[in-house]
């Protein structure tokens, strides 16, 4: 269990459309943990998913606690997160979104404000969860990988929602 290469667009395993996990055995714990370390070891990461490591399968880690943005508000800490749903959604709002598999850029997206997602956790429990600003952005993001959507994916214009970092 380490930190893992993040692939980077437009490598075609980040438009993959992930695969349930279905049977719980070892590999999955090990994925976890590797999601958590390579977020880590990212330094500045609030969340990484599966098929940014090249596993196509609906696992995401996320956790704004350590951001300052997620400092601000009320947050669940660690999430790990198996076959995430998305079962509500609330609000609209725009916000400029980075990824680590799109390092150069930013770029405006629109997302729900609130969210209600279910997904098994760490301990194989199932979990049904509110989150609100930057973490319900954060897994909004996140679950897009486990579909194939990058952020480049919800910019309205790429002419005026995209951003070179500086």
């Amino acid at each position: 269990m380490a930190a893992k290469e993040v692939l980077l667009y437009p490598n075609p395993n980040l438009k993959e459309m992930c695969a349930q996990i279905e049977d719980w055995d070892a590999s999955v714990d090990i994925l976890l943990q590797d999601l958590v370390d390579t977020m880590v070891a990212a330094g500045h990461s609030v969340g990484v998913a599966a098929p940014q490591i090249g596993e196509i399968r609906r696992a995401v880690v996320v956790d704004v606690s350590h951001s300052k943005l997620g400092k601000k508000q009320e947050n669940h800490g660690l999430l790990q997160m198996i076959n995430p749903k998305i079962i509500e959604r609330e609000g609209q709002t725009v916000v400029r979104e980075g990824c680590m598999s799109v390092p150069d850029y930013t770029g405006n997206v629109t997302r729900a404000e609130r969210i209600v997602v279910q997904f098994q956790d760490q301990d194989r429990q199932l979990q049904v969860i509110k989150a609100d600003g930057f973490e319900a952005i954060a897994i909004q993001h996140e679950i897009d990988h486990l579909d194939g959507y990058l952020f480049l994916d919800r910019v309205s214009s790429l002419k005026t929602d995209l951003f070179r970092r500086k």
